[in-house]
């Protein structure tokens, strides 16, 4: 289902034509989100993700909602595993040969659950790091290598969290992959600013979504996530607010902007402590229950890929 409407952007209608944006993890939750701010805005966009179903659903979903005779770009659905160096190349060719050079990447495509590090296994591991580490930077390696040699101007963003700055207990492997992500930031930031290439990133607090919530929040459901006493402002984010500092970052408007991790989480970072800290109080129940809930959600999504 759409999001978003017109009245929920800061930006005026028609900013992005022309711009070409691809969004990692696009099929759901925030990757969806940001690709319609786009997409509603004029830009052309491509969503991938690793089940093509998902991906094409949402293109075709967001297109329906936001037609071209409504001043609304194209959205493409691509099936791609991020974690194989060579299924993103293709992925590249494809979109380079559906138009031309991207102008804008996000890196959006995540995963992550709630856990003691002691029990983490080796596969649960690398089922984090695989995406949000290698992937993340094989698919900006892979774009920055065209942009470079053509010579063309572009805009990263990458998804992170605040955990960056803070650590983040009981999700060590996403924290230490997003860090490497903010870490790739500013690296790169120097080294392509001076050819063109800007990168930038989003560090959300909690935007309830569902397939996030289930492995994160085991047993609560999104709609009962809107107030949050431990975030300043006392609630979680609104899609919109997430959508409209991504087009911001893409755009060409914020060209003097590179380098940077903007924080868009109510406050909720400046208290500390990581976003998982409380877990601390939880005994063996406890977690003998969330891991059930998060592998009951794990098989839900498996089923569906089988669908």
């Amino acid at each position: 289902m759409a999001e978003l409407s017109l009245e929920d952007l800061m930006f005026k209608p028609g900013l992005m034509k022309g711009q070409r944006i691809l969004i990692t993890g696009g099929g759901t939750g925030l990757g969806k989100v940001m690709a319609e701010g786009a997409m509603m805005l004029g830009a052309d966009v491509y969503i991938c993700g690793r089940r093509g179903g998902v991906v094409e659903d949402a293109a075709k979903e967001l297109m329906e909602a936001h037609p071209a005779s409504q001043g609304g770009g194209k959205c493409v659905g691509i099936a791609c595993d991020i974690r194989v160096p060579e299924a993103i190349a293709d992925m590249v060719d494809t979109v380079w040969a559906d138009g031309g050079a991207l102008t804008g990447l996000v890196n959006n495509a995540a995963g992550n659950f709630i856990s003691r590090t002691e029990d983490l296994s080796s596969r649960g591991f690398d089922a984090i790091a695989n995406i949000v580490f290698r992937g993340s930077f094989f698919v900006t390696q892979e774009c920055g290598k065209r942009w470079l040699a053509e010579g063309r101007h572009a805009s990263v963003v990458s998804i992170l969290t605040t955990w960056v700055w803070h650590g983040g207990p009981f999700t060590v492997p996403s924290a230490m992959s997003k860090a490497g992500l903010n870490v790739m930031t500013q690296s790169l930031a120097v080294e392509w600013g001076n050819r063109g290439v800007r990168f930038n990133a989003i560090a959300p607090g909690p935007f309830p979504t569902e397939g996030a919530w289930a492995r994160l929040n085991p047993g609560a459901g999104t709609a009962s996530e809107k107030k949050d006493a431990t975030i300043p402002l006392n609630r979680n984010g609104e899609m919109r607010e997430l959508a409209n500092l991504a087009v911001y970052l893409l755009d060409p408007g914020s060209a003097y902007v590179n380098g940077q991790t903007i924080a868009i989480d109510g406050g909720g970072h400046l208290r500390g402590a990581g976003g998982f800290a409380r877990l601390s109080e939880w005994g063996d129940e406890e977690w003998a229950a969330a891991r059930a809930s998060i592998q009951s959600a794990n098989e839900k999504d498996r089923a569906k890929r089988t669908v």
